[in-house]
């Protein structure tokens, strides 16, 4: 395990400042059900699901990615924000995954269920994006995720899953990101959530997101 260290305080995210990190979706059947549920248009997810080709999209620059003990954010103009505990692959300019870490893909889940080509809005905005500040190198066949959110001292949400309930594999992933993109210094790509918060529930101010996936953690309280 490889981790970095701010001089004081927050720990830093382990990217550098000209990586991507990018993002996969509908990749579990309870991101599926949510997608559905949240849409005018369900039907594009039912059929992301079981297409071949994944659902993939930008997220962020490294210079963007807030490590554990930062703060993420909810976008002013949303009333229905959640995290999205997911794993996330380190994966070097072959397109091979030599590590992972744990992330948070906050989501607007109200602009996305808006209209799907709100996306880009729902996902990629300043505090979107946070990733634990360890590596683990290798990556271990099945990987157990929790997530808990503290609000004033109360626990309001736990759920956890495993990678075993994945619709796609991470080779199958990572071998759709490369094949037309090519990343000199690697990429870091998150490979979608199983753990969806109910519908009634939204991120409020002062939250405290905890996100364990293997023996990486990853902490951030809400701006």
């Amino acid at each position: 395990m490889v981790t970095q260290k701010a001089a004081a305080g927050p720990l830093l995210p382990p990217i550098e400042p000209e990586v991507e990190v990018w993002a996969s979706g509908v990749t579990y059947q309870r991101s599926r059900e949510a997608r559905v549920s949240e849409s005018k248009s369900g039907d594009v997810y039912d059929y992301v699901y079981a297409a071949d080709r994944p659902e993939l999209f930008f997220k962020a620059m490294g210079f963007r990615v807030r490590g554990s003990g930062e703060q993420v954010r909810i976008r002013r103009d949303s009333r229905w924000t959640v995290p999205e505990p997911e794993v996330v692959l380190v994966l070097n300019a072959l397109g091979e995954a030599v590590g992972y870490t744990a992330g948070n893909d906050m989501s607007a889940r109200d602009i996305e269920g808006e209209n799907p080509l709100y996306l880009p809005q729902a996902k990629v905005y300043e505090g979107a994006c946070a990733i634990g500040s360890a590596l683990c190198l290798g990556i271990p066949e099945n990987l157990e995720i929790r997530m808990s959110i503290t609000r004033k001292g109360k626990v309001v949400f736990i759920g956890e899953t495993s990678t075993k309930a994945m619709r796609r594999s991470f080779a199958e992933l990572s071998s759709w990101l490369f094949r037309e993109l090519a990343f000199p210094r690697g990429v870091f790509l998150m490979t979608g959530t199983g753990i969806v918060p109910p519908d009634e529930f939204t991120l409020a101010s002062g939250d405290h997101i905890r996100i364990q996936v293997g023996e990486v953690s990853l902490e951030n309280e809400v701006e």
